[in-house]
């Protein structure tokens, strides 16, 4: 019997980027840049605060590089500041990159690997060149294992560029972004829900890419309200569906437990369906996150066709550090994560495999 596999994965940070917007601790890296904000005014101007261009430079050296394309801005030592203005001399800061570990890497392809789904919906993706190295040098044909060849992703509206993505072995035929819906002219999404039609040798798929503000930065009511207004837009495109008898998907990390306010928009239409649920019927056993307890926070609600046909479901947490701990080691880690910094992911990757 024919089958098809569907997942999403909060892949943590693919980014090939910046070294002072790679922080785990986002409030660090914003405070970094307001520094080099700083720095680039003084940098700017026809006379020089030589004292305050050199603390602010020495602060931030690990971070950026001064490039000087005509006449020099400190001494060889970079102890000292030569110039006295702007019109001294000429250059530009450049960030410095951060490489992640290779271990990591590996161990984010070999989740992906080892869930082997024909469509990937990832979460907190840097850019579609990102993606299209990652899988064509972690994730290329290899074996049994067939090549993606489909890959989207469109920036969006967070900007430290932690956007969401797919990667198909299926064409992708439509693509309909949300980065502009408002309510009360504010934007909507903090990333995007990434609407997509994909061309599956079963029929059309329909799959809605989402990833909801976080409960960590900010005040808490306001983050429940920007959820809360996330989750009621993804209901209100689903009425563009017939959930009885398309085929539609809503995929991603949705950042909060399937019984909070925030998510009852979403978690209360009609004809859309938990994955997890027909195999975890103890809710407890359906835990994709681990933030001082263990949470579903990432989600496949699928329509009724697909409902009909699910075959199987689960979370693939073995890239995740400390899952042994976690899961009173009813699960073994992969023998290559050891570490949080080369760990595949903090999330599990949810998946499910429906049967034609």
């Amino acid at each position: 019997m024919p089958t098809l596999r569907i997942a999403t994965f909060n892949v943590e940070n693919l980014f090939e980027r910046a070294k002072v917007l790679n922080f785990h601790n986002n409030i660090t890296g914003d405070k970094k840049l307001v520094k080099i904000s700083e720095l680039q005014e003084e940098l700017a101007k026809t006379t020089y605060d030589k004292p305050a261009i050199l603390k602010l430079y020495k602060e931030l050296k690990e971070y950026i590089t001064v490039v000087e394309t005509r006449e020099k801005l400190f001494d060889r030592s970079k102890k000292k500041v030569v110039v006295n203005g702007r019109n001294d001399w000429d250059g530009f800061i450049s960030f410095k990159p951060e490489k992640f570990t290779e271990d990591a890497r590996k161990n984010t392809a070999k989740v992906i690997r080892s869930v082997n789904a024909d469509i990937c919906c990832l979460i907190e993706v840097e850019s579609r060149p990102v993606l299209k190295h990652f899988f064509a040098d972690r994730l290329s044909s290899t074996g049994n294992f067939e090549k993606y060849s489909h890959l989207m992703l469109i920036d969006g509206n967070d900007t430290r560029g932690i956007d969401v993505a797919l990667a198909s072995r299926y064409r992708i035929k439509k693509i309909i972004s949300h980065i502009d819906d408002k309510k009360s002219n504010k934007l909507i999404f903090s990333r995007d829900c990434l609407e997509l039609e994909i061309e599956s040798p079963y029929g059309t798929i329909w799959v809605l890419v989402n990833h909801f503000k976080s409960k960590g930065y900010g005040v808490q009511s306001a983050s429940n309200n920007k959820r809360l207004a996330q989750s009621e837009k993804v209901a209100e495109i689903l009425q563009n569906y017939n959930l009885k008898n398309e085929m539609v998907v809503v995929a991603g990390d949705l950042n909060d437990t399937p019984d909070s306010a925030p998510l009852a928009p979403l978690m209360s239409v009609s004809n859309l369906y938990d994955v997890l649920e027909a195999k975890y019927p103890n809710k407890a056993d359906r835990w994709s996150y681990h933030y001082k307890k263990n949470e579903q926070i990432d989600y496949l609600l699928v329509s009724k066709p697909l409902h009909n046909i699910l075959a199987n479901s689960g979370v693939e947490r073995k890239g995740i550090f400390k899952i042994e701990e976690y899961s009173n080691n009813t699960i073994k880690a992969f023998p290559t994560v050891k570490t949080y910094t080369d760990s595949a992911s903090d999330h599990g990757m949810v998946w499910a495999e429906f049967s034609f």
